[in-house]
């Protein structure tokens, strides 16, 4: 199996809130905020490379204009994709220091003409040339081998019995809504259902480029307190779910799994409450053998098609096996012994209201609005937060 030979170059296109940033006002130093902005965003440009990307959009579009393209549809939707993310990267950069730079014209001329409207004007482009800068910074700190690819997100119950399963399914609820408030198309590849509420696992794909990158800071065990609605004495419960991220595995990767290692069953589909909802052997099981690692897919109608949903689940899974090895040796290297942990947010719902990410220190008193999906802030503070254990590493 190969390993990637360098880093993937940092991307900043997702949404995120600024943090511990001021925003202009009404008595703000404009020359002062309009020359912090652009000293930051031409940091931004020496990390993103623009010449380098709009070279990779140069290869990208000859690719993209063979006259053979879509004899391969995978291979063509996934160079047409790309093209388009590297041409949306190039945009969005341009397009801020094209702000920024009007912005400096128009404050200039609205000095000199004592014109108060245009002044004010500034002043609103800059609060939101501020908050994208610094979504731009938070993704520049993406830049590990991984970060750049699509994510297989897998959720599972663990203990607390039926809340717990409840709430891992409030959990890919908060997950898909997530994605949907940002436009990024998802996939459901199996869902496990509980016998009495919610799910015992579900395991989905973001597809967008660094979502990796981007939720891999999600991974971890989650924790909820509140009076559970399953018990009819109005108890307060404490149920726990974990979160496991994944990159997709590319073609690049050449995760090669011999048909001897492992083992494929098929089995009929299966819905809430053990309901039937495919008459027919559709489901498909894989067990690799030397690892002992069980993926499984019932969500397409096919066998054929279960299967293939399967087995990319499954070199995701070993591709992460060869990364915790690459990331355990290089621990070893730098002699730490530290970890991220294991559990990493508490959702409070009784007797008070708060989420808390219990790495970062970030919390919201807005339970409902976080499972909603509103968990860009945690997402922020984790990639901030995870880039300096790295450095003190």
């Amino acid at each position: 199996m190969s390993t990637p030979t360098k880093a993937s170059p940092p991307s900043p296109f997702v949404g995120f809130p600024h943090e511990g940033r001021r925003v202009p006002s009404l008595d703000v130093d404009v020359s002062a905020e309009l020359k912090d902005l652009s000293d930051t965003l031409a940091s931004i440009e020496a990390v993103v490379d623009l010449p380098s990307l709009r070279n990779q959009a140069g290869q990208l579009e000859q690719q993209a204009s063979a006259p053979d393209l879509w004899n391969d549809v995978e291979n063509a939707q996934r160079i047409t994709s790309k093209l388009s993310n590297v041409q949306n990267d190039i945009r969005r950069v341009e397009d801020l220091r094209r702000r920024l730079d009007d912005a400096d014209v128009l404050y200039d001329l609205a000095e000199e003409a004592d014109d108060a409207d245009s002044r004010a004007e500034v002043e609103r482009e800059l609060t939101s040339l501020r908050t994208e800068i610094d979504e731009l910074e938070v993704r520049t700190l993406l830049s590990g081998g991984y970060d750049s690819r699509e994510a297989l997100v897998t959720i599972r119950s663990e203990a607390g019995g039926v809340d717990a399963a409840d709430f891992a399914e409030m959990l890919l609820r908060m997950y898909l809504r997530w994605a949907e408030r940002h436009g990024y198309p998802t996939e459901v590849l199996d869902t496990s259902y509980a016998e009495e509420a919610g799910i015992k696992s579900a395991t989905f794909q973001v597809k967008t480029s660094y979502a990796y990158g981007t939720l891999s800071v999600e991974q971890g065990t989650h924790r909820l307190v509140r009076i559970s609605p399953f018990d009819n004495q109005g108890r307060r419960q404490t149920s726990f779910a974990g979160v496991e991220v994944l990159p997709v595995v590319e073609q690049s990767d050449h995760v090669e799994i011999p048909d001897d290692e492992i083992r494929v069953d098929v089995y009929r589909s299966s819905g809430p409450g053990g309901q039937g909802v495919n008459t027919t052997d559709s489901a498909v099981r894989i067990t690799h053998l030397p690892t002992g690692i069980v993926v499984s897919c019932q969500n397409e109608r096919s066998q054929i098609q279960n299967r293939a949903s399967a087995m990319a689940v499954l070199q995701a899974k070993l591709l992460e096996v060869r990364r915790q090895e690459e990331q355990a040796a290089m621990n070893a290297l730098k002699d730490s012994g530290s970890s991220w942990g294991n559990q990493m947010r508490s959702y409070v719902l009784h007797p008070y209201q708060m989420v808390k990410d219990l790495r970062t220190g970030h919390e919201v008193g807005n339970p409902q609005a976080v499972l909603d999906g509103d968990i860009d802030g945690f997402i922020a503070a984790g990639i901030r937060w995870r880039r300096s254990q790295e450095a003190v590493a």
